[in-house]
């Protein structure tokens, strides 16, 4: 039993409940004052949904809730434009780079979930949706380092006073600034024209980086654009190498309001040839909540040895978990709810490893020596398609088990497939554009409300929406999918 994680999670739980338990109580007091009368339901870590009256009792469920709602949208756009199986979902915001990935159709998860840092900060002691988070965002900072190196993030202007483009007192260059110097995003119509910008204050924060590392203004901007890039394809990287998985055959599906303005040329390097963005991609992960279940954990721990394997131990570890389930299945029926999956998972590791690794167990119950046999080979196979090796006939030590109760819940209807006559996309300007070169390129600038199903845009090129801002980067093309998404494709440096 880790100690370590144990007490990280005793200790934030309990450092949150007594805010949570005030604010969630007020919260649903409220809504009842205002006749709702339907269930109040809180994102969890899980990649699910919990009840509000759960969420009281262990509020630790609902860090870093918000971006393990992603995968579900990610998963459910890709499966609606036909390509759901290796998905990695990206979310910019204005501080961070999220990035979660799918797998075979499964999220994955992970019990190496930290607060303030990987092995600095806190970790939060339970299996989560596994999301790396890098400080490279709209908001993140560009600076200079003492060596002289342009650095972006991962402090961030944030809202208040934000990129200096903001107009609210922010000086520092962001990301967002240097979108706005390379004519990414239309001053005028930034946030659907709701916010106007102020180029030369963008244009002024920029020169100061660039004054100091002897530079265009342009070039500048295109270097924060290209190192905040960097730090996003490292941070993909991790999560899918570490799991086994290419880029190259996976499908990158990307939100946030950010993530438009570089994610082709981040596709590229991976050897992504495919990046479908949502036309809510703003808000994916709050779209990922109406996509979820009900989703509840159960665990025990039972130390069995695959050469002598204790079945009556862990059979009583099992039986305990599935009436665990049972329990709690019983009472969400009393709710209405009637459709119900349950998957059980083991943590296991070879003899002196330090660290367990988790895994979807092959068969529901362990009772016999065959059965052994088939969760060890399980193992081995998980262990190397993570790690690229494997201790053939080695034997496995397995710790803890857990089942996972997932409650079917009512989902909203993706939009149907539109038919209709197609449009010639009909630009509404065109905005100077920098991509690295010399010299400005002309980029035809269109409104995605008033592009239809079949249109094909050419870079360079822009696509403007409400809450984000799509940059077709030359050689690359943006289709508009019959769904009303966009399907980007760039030729890649990467085939492997």
């Amino acid at each position: 039993i880790r100690e370590y994680p144990r007490t990280s999670s005793t200790a934030i739980d309990a450092s949150l409940k007594p805010l949570m338990q005030r604010h969630l109580t007020e919260f649903e007091s409220d809504l009842r004052a205002a006749n709702y009368q339907g269930e109040i339901l809180v994102s969890a870590c899980s990649g699910g949904v919990m009840h509000v009256k759960d969420v009281v009792e262990k509020p630790i469920y609902t860090v870093k809730s918000g971006p393990a709602m992603a995968p579900l949208a990610g998963i459910a756009y890709a499966e609606a434009e036909g390509e759901g199986n290796d998905v990695i979902i990206v979310d910019t915001g204005g501080t961070t780079f999220d990035v979660s990935m799918v797998r075979a159709g499964q999220i994955k998860f992970t019990r190496e979930t930290w607060l303030l840092g990987e092995w600095i900060g806190h970790n939060l002691g339970l299996s989560s949706v596994d999301v790396r988070s890098v400080g490279a965002g709209g908001g993140s900072i560009a600076w200079i380092d003492s060596g002289g190196l342009l650095r972006v993030g991962p402090k961030s202007a944030g809202a208040m006073p934000g990129p200096a483009c903001y107009g609210r007192g922010g000086t520092e260059a962001t990301v967002t600034d240097a979108a706005v110097v390379l004519g990414y995003i239309d001053p005028n119509f930034f946030l659907g024209g709701r916010m106007a910008l102020d180029v030369s204050a963008a244009r002024k924060a920029i020169l100061a980086i660039a004054d100091q590392s002897k530079m265009s203004a342009e070039q500048a901007a295109f270097a924060i654009i290209t190192i905040a890039g960097e730090q996003m394809i490292k941070a993909i990287q991790e999560i899918t190498v570490q799991d086994g998985v290419n880029p190259a055959e996976s499908i990158l599906v990307a939100g946030g309001g950010a993530a438009g303005l570089n994610i082709l040329p981040i596709a590229k390097a991976l050897g992504c040839a495919k990046v479908l963005v949502p036309r809510t991609a703003g808000a994916l992960s709050a779209c990922g909540g109406q996509y979820s279940n009900i989703v509840a954990e159960f665990s025990a721990s039972q130390y069995a040895h695959s050469g002598n394997f204790d079945f009556a131990g862990v059979g009583r570890a099992l039986d305990g978990i599935s009436q665990q389930i049972e329990t709690f299945s019983k009472e969400l029926r009393g709710r209405g709810i009637t459709q119900f999956n349950s998957e059980f998972f083991v943590e296991a590791r070879y003899i002196n490893q330090q660290w367990e690794m988790e895994l979807a167990m092959p068969l529901e119950t362990i009772k016999s020596a065959a059965d052994v046999e088939v969760l060890v080979q399980a193992f081995h196979d998980v262990h190397f398609r993570r790690y690229a090796m494997k201790e053939e006939g080695g034997a496995i030590e397995c710790v803890n088990w857990k089942g996972r109760l997932t409650a079917i819940l009512e989902k909203p209807n993706l939009p149907e497939e539109i038919a209709g006559k197609l449009k010639a996309p009909v630009a509404k300007r065109v905005s100077k554009t920098y991509f690295g070169g010399d010299e400005a390129l002309d980029a035809p600038v269109y409104v995605g409300i008033d592009l239809s199903p079949g249109a094909k845009i050419t870079g360079p090129a822009i696509i403007e929406e409400p809450t984000t801002t799509i940059v077709v980067y030359p050689g690359a093309t943006a289709r508009v999918t019959e769904r009303r998404n966009y399907m980007l494709e760039t030729e890649t440096e990467n085939k492997a």
